[in-house]
């Protein structure tokens, strides 16, 4: 699949330990299988109440989660915009990602030397913001002087807009504000699309706290916590709060173990299935299923898709060859029973090319080629 979010964070705030967590967790799940494509890639299911539903009704021989493709983005240190560390590698690397996970170390530990010397996370975060934007800030400046050079060329309406919005986005960086929190036009962001800016991608914050603090951080009641959550409010992105470490214990549990550790944490669930949602809503993604004797899948797609480009997720041919749609809300088809209980009671609607897809739907859908 082909949505990516990108794991980053200062060194020793936890970063790698969620992303092992994460390849831990699905290598021991037949159904959800881990795939590892390199080193620090890794694709992963997302949780659905939805499938888990359908598959007890329709009782496949075959399951298909959707997944979510991570990236553990190494090599971020103070001066990484200027080819510090593995700065270089960093920046091109988070430049082929959707979306990113930035983890915020939340938790005191004198054993882990925290590389600025003290614990802060909205620092942290100002520090990670400072380099991307440093990076863009060199990016920008490079197209602006271009379209100050060619505003009396052929092109010189474009190039005039271009320099204007340049220009803005050069104070903003310069203030420190990311792209993302620039409030551009969709035409704006167009003309300056093909720069690929680092800034412009959207974030969610995973604060990692120690298992200590769990209690106290699931209360709103620790600072740390309750600094980084602020600052994500301002900025208006999402937030999870998980102890790494204790995800990477739940991963190497029997599944049948699991309910009972996580009771006596007092969580109902892996702090990693929040993370993976997290990261698949903010990519603006929805799930459709398919659903049969044979097998139960779910689909990965761009909110607002309409269903022929949706069948195309499927097969190219269903796209191209597309006549009707045969769609049921999944809670009908989980209280019925069947697709010909859904018939009957009228809970199946044929729709067209015009149809635009519901998080939630189940599909058969109809092609000629």
């Amino acid at each position: 699949m082909g949505f990516a979010c990108g794991i980053v964070g200062l060194p020793n705030v936890g970063k790698s330990t969620l992303f092992n967590a994460i390849t831990a967790a699905q290598a021991e799940a037949q159904n959800y299988p881990f795939c590892t494509i390199e080193p620090n890639i890794g694709i992963v299911p997302v949780a659905d109440e939805r499938l888990d539903a359908l598959v007890k009704v329709c009782k496949p021989k075959k399951t298909v989660p959707t997944t979510l493709q991570f990236v553990d983005i190494a090599g971020l240190v103070r001066g990484a915009s200027k080819g510090e560390g593995l700065g270089n590698q960093f920046l091109a690397n988070i430049r082929e990602v959707d979306a990113i996970a930035h983890v915020v170390r939340c938790f005191e530990d004198p054993n882990v030397v925290h590389v600025e010397g003290r614990i802060d996370p909205v620092g942290d975060v100002a520090t990670i913001d400072t380099e991307l934007g440093l990076k863009d800030l060199e990016s920008v400046e490079k197209r602006l002087e271009r379209a100050r050079k060619s505003m009396k060329g052929v092109d010189a309406k474009t190039e005039k807009m271009v320099f204007d919005l340049c220009e803005r986005v050069v104070k903003n960086l310069n203030d420190g504000v990311p792209l993302r929190a620039q409030g551009l036009s969709v035409e704006d962001a167009l003309l300056i699309r093909d720069l690929h800016l680092l800034t412009a991608k959207t974030v969610f914050y995973v604060a990692n706290v120690a298992e200590a603090q769990l209690t106290s951080a699931h209360a709103g009641k620790d600072p740390h916590v309750e600094a980084l959550r602020a600052h994500a409010k301002k900025e208006g992105a999402p937030m999870v709060v998980i102890c790494a470490a204790v995800e990477a214990e739940i991963a190497r549990l029997d599944k049948s173990e699991q309910p009972d550790f996580l009771a006596s944490l007092g969580l109902d669930e892996p702090g990693l299935r929040k993370v993976v949602r997290t990261g698949y809503d903010l990519l603006g993604l929805i799930t459709f299923f398919t659903a049969g004797e044979d097998e139960v899948r779910a689909w990965t797609i761009v909110r607002g898709t309409k269903a022929p480009q949706a069948a195309g997720t499927i097969h190219t041919d269903f796209e191209h060859g597309f006549i009707k749609a045969e769609i049921i809300w999944w809670e009908d088809l989980v209280k019925l029973g069947s697709e010909a209980a859904c018939r009957t009671a009228a809970k199946l609607a044929i729709e067209g090319k015009e149809y635009v897809m519901r998080d939630g739907d189940t599909a058969h859908f109809r092609f000629n080629v």
